[in-house]
């Protein structure tokens, strides 16, 4: 997992190579679903990552807007294995991209509302503006979080606001366990090889391209082949068996992450179906 062009050691990497965003395919008998415009708009740069501003499936215009960026991304650090930060106080900054992904606002955190490394990699930010003033202010809408998991084969978008990026490419299939260094991660996404991205497209959201919405959080990739170490994570399946792809980078799902959330956008991790770790 890596920040962006800077040489920490504990500074997770994410990877990719540039794309065109995706336009619609042409029509024809039997074709898949009309792919839509994949723009910029809704996604945020931090200072060492990306990220988006997202709502849930049930979220009001009137709820405070929240932020989806990487557990690795977080300003106080990376969480250790079994850490998950819970509603700590914070007044990070992030700059909202319109569509063309120019810089057009910069947003406040209130808070950290939840941020873990341990079996996801994702950090989630409370604004102090509600989507309602986001919108009213500059006319974009916020990114919605898909609450079904995704398939393989799936047309993918990852969409990176620190680089005015769009990486397009597939979901190659799932990792049962993902291992980096001393963390490790569940039901990981795999991406086709043409997704990939560079250093500082840590958090970027993973738009399915047929719908527009979330569908996972890129975080890491494997750079030099080495096997199951930060910035070379490896594949562990049911039977322990380790498999090392290298150039190959993964995002984490966030098809789960609706179940914890209720009214006003409160986390509540003990509410039904929520399976986010807990402190």
């Amino acid at each position: 997992m890596r920040k962006p062009l800077v040489a920490l050691l504990g500074a997770l990497a994410i990877a990719g190579a540039g794309a065109a965003p995706a336009v619609a395919a042409p029509e024809r008998s039997e074709a898949p679903p009309a792919v839509r415009a994949v723009n910029f708009a809704g996604t945020v740069a931090l200072s060492n990552c990306s990220g988006s501003v997202v709502r849930m499936p049930d979220s009001e215009d009137n709820d405070p807007a929240l932020v989806l960026t990487n557990g690795h991304c977080l300003e106080s650090g990376m969480p250790g294995p079994g850490a998950v930060v819970v509603d700590r106080a914070s007044s990070r900054s992030f700059g909202l991209l319109n569509s063309s992904g120019t810089r057009v606002a910069t947003l406040r955190a209130s808070k950290i509302v939840y941020g873990t490394m341990t079996d996801t990699d994702a950090a989630i930010y409370q604004l102090t503006r509600t989507y309602a003033q986001i919108r009213s202010s500059y006319g974009i809408n916020a990114l919605t979080l898909n609450d079904t998991r995704p398939v393989a084969g799936t047309a993918i978008s990852v969409v990176s606001g620190y680089w005015k990026r769009i990486y397009n490419c597939s979901i190659d299939g799932f990792a049962y366990r993902l291992k980096e260094g001393d963390w490790t991660f569940k039901d990981s996404v795999r991406y086709t090889s043409a997704c990939n991205t560079i250093g500082g497209t840590s958090g970027s959201p993973v738009l399915d391209q047929a719908t527009g919405k979330v569908v996972a959080v890129n975080n890491t990739g494997n750079e030099d082949g080495q096997r199951c170490t930060v910035n070379n994570p490896c594949e562990v399946d049911e039977n322990g068996n380790v498999t090392v792809r290298q150039g190959i980078n993964y995002a984490q799902q966030t098809y789960g992450i609706p179940a914890c959330f209720g009214i006003d956008n409160k986390l509540d991790l003990s509410a039904p179906g929520c399976a986010l770790p807990k402190p």
